[in-house]
């Protein structure tokens, strides 16, 4: 059974930077492209970041494009999310999330997902 751990979260000033990771277990982690999605009070689940199964492919949301760095060390079975220049509006729940293929997925969509981990909240205070 997969299982996606994810661990890093919590309350940083406007400008800080945060590392989650998302320990994963039950799957072949290396064959698996891995994303992160995001989650604010009131809103929909909206797509952060992407990498490859090798991590040599990575894809950006606009919103954290330049901020946000995506890695993965598949001797570790874990994935990352070094968040920096936070800001307020980065403040929400962050999930990882399995992809159903190696490669990146042809577009954002959560369906392009089948396992996901429960989240760890990221609050920035500005």
């Amino acid at each position: 059974q997969v299982q996606l751990v994810e661990s890093g979260g919590g309350l940083v000033q406007a400008g800080g930077s945060l590392r989650l990771s998302c320990a994963a277990s039950g799957c072949t982690f290396s064959s698996y492209a891995m994303g992160w999605f995001r989650q604010a009070p009131g809103k929909e689940r909206e797509f952060v970041a992407a990498i490859s199964y090798s991590g040599r492919s990575t894809y950006y949301a606009d919103s954290v494009n330049g901020r946000f760095t995506i890695s993965r060390d598949n001797a570790k079975n874990t994935l990352y999310l070094q968040m920096n220049s936070l800001k307020p509006e980065d403040t929400a729940l962050y999930y990882c999330a399995k992809g159903r293929l190696g490669g990146l997925p042809i577009n954002t969509d959560p369906r392009n997902f089948d396992y996901w981990g429960q989240g760890t909240q990221v609050t920035v205070s500005s």
